[in-house]
């Protein structure tokens, strides 16, 4: 058993576990606007649990490629109340996806339970608000900025350039008081990588598994996915299960997904398949 501490609950990572993604913004890739009201975010959120959720991500500000930043004040009128009325009302752990001290600090105040953050937090004051909440964070490999992340990005060596970026923010990270047994990291599968970045990364999940860190995964109905089989969208599952399930065999265990319960169903199998003597 591999227990993490996640504000009032813990999860055992040697089991995979899937984080619902909620986007409380009006122009993310997949469900913008879908979500950005109290109702319809509470009402996905309970669907997201029922069908097994380990996690809810709350994000209010878009990172799709192109994304245009947003002010703070705008990031806290969306995540905030979204945060509060989770906690309020589900026994769950709630996951801010933010790179934004006041949001990490405002949403830690109400009960969340883990900082997911693209920037790794490097935002200006983004440390210390992270090493304030005591909470765990997951630290992502992005390269340059939403805006501009996807203009012919280029790596000599796509996966020690991403591991080398992660530990020298690990490091940050410790340096600050924030416990290694703390840290998630995350490749970026999408965020400054082409597809054979993208495909390199994925197949060495394992790689950035031995650095001593659990895996994040988030590649739900990526780019990557839609490249491969010339797919749009709303038709990526089947594409990002697959992308899933091999991450999962090469040690990744929690997978932030827009379609819970299939992914729920998939690697409830197989890790059972995998602990069965």
């Amino acid at each position: 058993m591999s227990l993490m501490s996640f504000g009032d609950k813990s999860l055992d990572l040697s089991l995979p576990h899937v984080m619902g993604i909620l986007n409380v913004t009006p122009d993310s890739f997949s469900d913008g606007g879908a979500f950005n009201s109290l109702d319809s975010a509470l009402r996905q959120s309970e669907r997201m649990i029922c069908e097994g959720a380990s996690m809810i991500d709350v994000g209010g500000e878009s990172t799709r490629p192109g994304a245009v930043p947003v002010s703070c004040q705008q990031e806290l009128d969306r995540v905030i109340p979204i945060v509060e009325a989770i906690k309020s009302r589900f026994d769950v752990i709630v996951s801010v996806d933010t790179s934004t001290p006041e949001v990490m600090l405002q949403s830690a105040n109400l009960g969340a339970g883990l900082i997911n953050d693209v920037r790794a937090l490097e935002r200006d004051g983004a440390l210390q608000a992270a090493a304030q909440t005591k909470l765990p964070v997951c630290l992502m490999h992005m390269k340059g900025m939403p805006q501009t992340m996807q203009d012919q990005p280029d790596y000599q060596s796509v996966v020690s350039e991403v591991s080398d970026y992660l530990l020298t923010r690990v490091a940050a990270c410790q340096s600050v008081g924030i416990d290694s047994a703390n840290i998630l990291l995350d490749p970026g599968i999408g965020f400054g990588k082409a597809l054979p970045h993208n495909l390199l990364l994925l197949q060495h999940t394992e790689y950035f598994k031995r650095l001593g860190f659990e895996v994040l995964i988030g590649v739900s109905r990526k780019t990557m996915v839609g490249d491969i089989l010339g797919l749009p969208v709303e038709e990526r599952l089947y594409g990002t299960m697959g992308a899933n399930a091999s991450a999962y065999a090469r040690g990744a265990r929690i997978f932030r997904v827009h379609d819970v319960r299939s992914h729920v169903e998939m690697l409830t199998l197989m890790s059972r398949i995998e602990r069965e003597k």
